[in-house]
């Protein structure tokens, strides 16, 4: 019965923890080893949001569950514009109030972007 009530609470806690997740990191570490190998190193973080402002080619501002205030992502020199389906659209088609997912890599105290996903078209 203790297993259960356990079970039950730590799958409510995880499923809420994804459901309210804004952002998330992947990273690989690079090291040489003793044989000379070299690993690759890859940081990956996203967040989803709604966007509050965009400036194509500058600056897009994106308003999260996790954040009172609007935080800013600077475009990286390469930005690809997507929908959940995948299909490539035209920067011009984010609109403030649409719901994305970006792609960015954190390089110093700014945020490059250099993926946006519409999850959903603003109404």
């Amino acid at each position: 019965m203790i297993k259960l009530i356990v079970s039950v609470a730590f799958a409510t806690a995880l499923m809420g923890s994804v459901a309210f997740a804004q952002t998330s990191t992947s990273s690989t570490t690079v090291a040489t080893g003793t044989n000379g190998a070299t690993e690759t190193t890859t940081t990956t973080t996203e967040s989803t949001g709604v966007v509050t402002e965009f400036t194509p080619g500058h600056a897009l501002f994106l308003r999260t569950e996790a954040t009172a205030q609007p935080v800013q992502y600077k475009f990286g020199k390469t930005v690809t514009y997507v929908t959940s389906d995948g299909r490539v659209i035209e920067a011009s088609k984010i609109k403030k109030d649409s719901k994305v997912h970006v792609h960015y890599i954190k390089q110093g105290d700014d945020m490059l972007v250099d993926k946006v996903i519409v999850t959903q078209d603003r109404d």
